[in-house]
């Protein structure tokens, strides 16, 4: 993740490739070990988009698009909903009959609030902000993605200025986990 282009451009390629992560889920057969592999980086993905969002986007939303509070709030418990699913997830190997259950809801709750923040959100935060301001936060996003946490951490902050302070320790911490047992890696 780190595309280039402003901050809509930027999540809107994270969510493309996130259900490619997904279709590649689903085009495969219950139980198959590489269900748990693109699901493992599913969850890498939307954990660092969603903790790059909450540092960055939803705190332009509240100060640019009229009714941004609880268009933030909104999007901030999607993220919650999904980052429990996500955790429970991480304890699940795919052969375990709860995995089918838990991606099937991931993939519910991610499509839902994907389809609110291109249909809602973003139309609203372009209209309300400039070129210059869109591109910054596109550059501040791609930044925050490079040390946010690849693993969920459900009763981490979710909101500025803890989150910010947070994430980039946790961010280390999950890439130093992920090396050393090749989570989200083909055998």
């Amino acid at each position: 993740m780190g595309h280039g282009g402003n901050v809509i451009d930027e999540l809107m390629t994270d969510h493309r490739e996130v259900e490619e992560l997904f279709g590649r889920i689903d085009g495969l057969p219950p139980g198959d070990k590489d269900r748990k592999v693109y699901a493992d980086q599913a969850t890498m993905e939307l954990v660092r988009h969603s903790v790059a969002e909450e540092e960055y986007l939803y705190p332009a939303v509240r100060e640019h698009v009229a009714g941004g509070d609880a268009l933030a709030d909104k999007e901030i418990d999607d993220h919650s909903k999904a980052e429990r699913i996500m955790k429970d997830l991480e304890g699940c190997d795919a052969d375990d009959p709860e995995f089918d259950r838990l991606i099937g809801m991931l993939m519910t709750e991610i499509r839902s609030h994907v389809a609110d923040e291109e249909e809602n959100l973003f139309p609203k935060l372009r209209a309300a902000c400039s070129t210059d301001t869109l591109d910054d936060l596109g550059d501040k996003v791609r930044q925050a993605k490079k040390m946010a946490p690849t693993r969920p951490h459900p009763s981490a902050p979710d909101k500025p200025p803890a989150n910010k302070l947070l994430a980039p320790g946790a961010g280390l911490v999950d890439r130093m986990r992920d090396a050393l047992t090749g989570r989200g890696k083909k055998d």
